[in-house]
């Protein structure tokens, strides 16, 4: 076991920090398809 396998700075679970990565990029996209609908639904 090498020296950053003992001394480890967080030991929170990987797939909570995927996750909340996930989402929030996912929110990203959501919200710019959203406005690109809208912008073109009054353009028309």
């Amino acid at each position: 076991m090498n020296q950053f396998e003992k001394n480890v700075q967080s030991n929170r679970n990987d797939a909570v920090d995927s996750g909340v990565g996930f989402i929030v990029s996912f929110g990203f996209f959501a919200t710019m398809f959203v406005i690109a609908t809208v912008v073109q639904l009054i353009g028309s």
